[in-house]
């Protein structure tokens, strides 16, 4: 698809995180798509680098080594995306397998909420899922569960999980402590990195984000994404002028369950080449 030469999409999941697709499958769709480049940013976790770093250089696509980490602010669930960091920093790895010990006592939660609302489901249940064992650095997050909700007949498809169970205000939504966007700004500058607000529109509160963005100073703020309407896209790209960030955007594909793709299809939000430059040189 030539018309996307030049293009990037700067939010994609793998089997890292909660993604269906492997990294080098994310890789083989940017190319497939005609897309430039494409970031691999799984939650918590940098496992999927190295095997999409491998697919581009085969390829010949731009991979951005990424990750999106999960923070907290005003009981609020806040995404964090970094870009370019230095995904074998010891420093960095370490603090992400404390993230995603955190992960893993937040899926305890929301189970046993499950079961407490008469939904009797297993962490070995969402493992068999899977369909497979997860490797080194790789975490469960709340797609999964959402998969084995579908599986069980508990819901309709995985938007109907997230709106019955598991989405912040449903019925076993659970949070655990987390760092403060601002720990995760230092983090992924300490590693190298470009700091990115993920999805602003997702939060439904603009004002938090803004008192975040003026406390905290990120490189970017992510204007483009699946869930934003043309006046969120606006709205977030007149702040990024405002506060002098970088505008960013990505598909946040995760691939398709039951015909289904949660958020958006890989390459449906790009942003040109040079806005990966700019973050690039942060």
């Amino acid at each position: 698809m030539n018309h996307q030469l030049g293009q990037a999409d700067l939010h994609t999941h793998t089997t890292a995180s909660d993604g269906l697709n492997s990294p080098a499958d994310n890789v083989q769709m940017a190319r497939d798509k005609g897309l430039s480049a494409i970031a691999i940013t799984d939650h918590d976790t940098v496992a999927g680098v190295d095997e999409a770093l491998e697919a581009g250089e085969k390829l010949g696509i731009m991979v951005v080594p990424g990750i999106e980490i999960s923070t907290g602010a005003e009981d609020t669930d806040i995404h964090v995306l970094g870009y370019f960091l230095n995904h074998q920093d010891p420093v960095l790895k370490r603090r992400l397998r404390e993230l995603r010990n955190a992960r893993e006592r937040r899926n305890e939660a929301i189970l046993e909420k499950l079961n407490q609302l008469g939904i009797p489901l297993s962490l070995k249940e969402v493992l068999q899922g899977l369909g497979r064992k997860l490797q080194e650095g790789e975490s469960l997050g709340r797609p999964h569960l959402a998969a084995a909700l579908v599986a069980k007949g508990y819901a309709a498809d995985i938007r109907d999980a997230f709106d019955r169970y598991l989405a912040e205000g449903a019925a076993a939504y659970a949070n655990v402590p987390r760092i403060t966007p601002q720990e995760a700004f230092a983090w992924i500058r300490e590693a190298g990195g470009a700091p990115v607000i993920a999805h602003p529109g997702i939060y439904g509160q603009d004002a938090l984000v803004q008192s975040i963005l003026e406390s905290g100073r990120p490189s970017g703020i992510e204007v483009f994404h699946s869930d934003h309407s043309p006046e969120d896209e606006r709205r977030y790209g007149e702040w990024a002028a405002h506060y002098g960030l970088i505008p960013t955007g990505g598909s946040d594909f995760h691939g398709s369950r039951n015909g289904t793709a949660f958020h958006g299809e890989l390459g449906s939000r790009t942003v040109s080449m040079r806005v990966v430059q700019l973050l690039k040189e942060v």
